[in-house]
């Protein structure tokens, strides 16, 4: 539960459910705002390209949240669903030149569909043979992509990509790709939360924390279900979409079973079951990836023994203390611990 500081209370209903209360935090969202927008024109390219991901694996981890941490579905497959989502914008671009306005959503149903099949599949099995069949829909991904013809998604060798062009403009460098894909994001980001805070995400909850409980409160839970595989695929699909339009070239090879795993690591750090959290993660472990990126070179500059391998084996070795230290330390994440500290700040110096 929400605790505003001593004075700040609502007047009706709907302030008290508004998801931003108070004169404050409009300030620190306008704030942060500003700070995005400006961000390109102060940062380096570099930090414009970290924020471009940051963006785009946001869409996709916010989803993956909606899925796993608001309906409890364990989903190994969310790369999966954002490689059907990429492969589907570059085949509707290079073949039918179809508006990237038009692209974006289509390529989100084209990944919504896919999560469909196995959101059925998930209604009847829990926990680990949720993750088994899920993780079947990540091998089902690159099958069909490589055994498809070459001229559907380019098999082995991947699909390039045109760029995305709104109302006759082309974006094509870095900053005009990080205003589009912040954007997007900050569209979906408002949806999701618009779903959490509505009757699917307390659905979705009611299903999560007890499915024999929900069905007799008259909660659907075969439609829940998928429901929440559907919408957790669509924002894959999404993501997906802009990822091909920043790359301009993808390939089964980037969406792998491996990257799914970082994405449940993301909302282990940020916090499950909580939007803002799954985005404070994605922050977190894409700083950190970039950290060992530029860190690796350097080691491997000075121990040359240990080879061009030490990014990939540093990549595997953080996540693995990652989630060792989170899972022992902090399970719920890093917002139940920032709600803690604010709620020490509010009842200060109160100790309860």
């Amino acid at each position: 539960m929400r605790r505003l500081p001593s004075g700040v209370f609502a007047e009706s209903y709907a302030r008290d459910g508004a998801l931003i209360r108070t004169r404050k935090q409009w300030l620190a969202l306008l704030i942060f705002l500003a700070a995005l927008l400006l961000a390109p024109l102060a940062l380096g390219p570099r930090f414009v390209g970290i924020g471009n991901n940051v963006f785009i694996m946001a869409v996709v981890v916010t989803g993956l949240q909606l899925t796993l941490g608001f309906a409890g579905q364990v989903n190994l497959a969310q790369a999966g669903f954002m490689g059907v989502g990429a492969f589907a914008a570059g085949s509707l671009a290079n073949h039918f030149a179809i508006p990237f306005l038009l692209i974006l959503p289509m390529a989100g149903c084209a990944a919504a569909l896919f999560g469909l099949l196995f959101g059925l599949a998930a209604v009847r099995i829990k926990g680990f043979y949720m993750a088994l069949t899920t993780i079947t829909a990540q091998f089902v991904f690159h099958f069909a992509v490589i055994n498809l013809p070459a001229r559907w998604f380019g098999a082995a060798n991947g699909l390039k990509v045109s760029a995305a062009q709104v109302f006759g403009l082309s974006f094509v460098n870095e900053i005009q790709l990080y205003y589009l894909n912040g954007l997007v994001c900050a569209c979906m980001i408002a949806f999701a939360l618009g779903i959490a805070r509505g009757r699917f995400g307390r659905a979705f909850i009611a299903v999560r924390d007890d499915d024999v409980a929900a069905g007799m409160m008259g909660i659907d839970i075969v439609r829940t279900k998928a429901l929440a595989f559907v919408v957790g695929a669509f924002y894959a699909g999404i993501g997906g979409a802009l990822w091909a339009y920043y790359i301009r070239f993808v390939s089964v090879d980037q969406f792998t079973l491996f990257s799914s795993i970082w994405m449940i690591a993301m909302l282990i750090v940020g916090g499950v079951g909580s939007i803002v959290g799954g985005l404070i993660g994605v922050v977190v472990i894409v700083g950190l990836q970039e950290f060992v990126t530029t860190l690796g070179p350097v080691v491997a500059d000075y121990v040359p023994d240990l080879g061009g391998q030490i990014v990939f084996a540093g990549m595997n070795v953080l996540l693995g203390l990652l989630l060792a230290l989170f899972l022992i330390l902090e399970p719920k994440g890093l917002m139940h611990r920032w709600e803690l500290v604010k709620h020490g700040i509010r009842i200060w110096p109160f100790p309860y």
